[in-house]
């Protein structure tokens, strides 16, 4: 009877812990988003259009991206006249690069393309992430960049790209971004260091500056110079010319 006893007791234990940690896990995402703006102001934004510098290797270019969201984003950065291109949507993604050798656009492989969609989705794939499809697993915290003990959220998408995500917790902002996704049997790492946090006219928290290593050993700085929400955006920007 002791070991019935016990053993029920082990349980309840198990699943109230379970419990706490779950509910700790929401606790830090749902703070994380109203620091951004709150569930039904970032819900409320249906497009996004940012103007921002893109410095690569001292070289500096002029930048414009076009979100709508759950929808798509679409990047133009002009480097001395050169216009780099780069397109995603819900339906698919294509890319315009004349510094790569590329003579006309060129849709994007499918596994460039996976994970893909947080970069139209208003408010990050942690907002509803259940309802997406996403699954989160908090890993504790850990130092990241300048910020002492972040919490660490593991999150899998529902096409399998996995993302951690490390958040302040003296302000819920996300510091630091991992990507991870498989390329031609190849795990490639991207790592995106967010700083500079500004609330817009709109109410909407974002990052003015960003810092991208990516998998060559280059490093990416973006600085967002002019941010418009619900500006009227022709969904006709996405479609690849022919």
């Amino acid at each position: 009877m002791k070991t019935i006893k016990s053993g029920l007791l082990f349980c309840f234990v198990l699943a109230v812990t379970a419990g706490l940690r779950a509910q700790s896990l929401d606790d830090i995402i749902n703070k994380h988003i109203t620091a951004i703006g709150g569930k039904d102001k970032l819900n409320s934004i249906k497009t996004i259009y940012v103007e921002s510098t893109v410095e690569v290797m001292g070289n500096e270019g002029a930048s414009v991206t076009y979100i709508i969201n759950g929808k798509g984003v679409k990047s133009e950065t002009d480097f001395n006249g050169q216009k780099i291109i780069q397109c995603v949507t819900d339906k698919g993604g294509w890319g315009f690069n004349p510094l790569a050798g590329q003579s006309s656009p060129e849709a994007l492989p499918q596994d460039q393309l996976r994970g893909s969609q947080a970069q139209f989705q208003v408010g990050g794939p942690l907002l509803d992430y259940a309802a997406k499809g996403n699954k989160v697993e908090l890993q504790g915290q850990e130092d990241a960049d300048s910020v002492k003990k972040a919490y660490k959220i593991k999150l899998t998408t529902k096409d399998s790209a996995l993302v951690t995500y490390y958040i302040d917790p003296s302000t819920y902002y996300i510091v630091k971004a991992v990507s991870t996704v498989n390329a031609n049997g190849q795990s490639i790492e991207t790592a995106i260091g967010f700083s500079n946090y500004k609330k817009t006219d709109f109410g909407y928290v974002m990052a003015m500056e960003q810092s991208i290593s990516l998998p060559q050993g280059l490093t990416v700085n973006i600085t967002n110079k002019k941010v418009d929400i619900n500006k009227d955006i022709d969904p006709k920007i996405f479609d690849m010319p022919k």
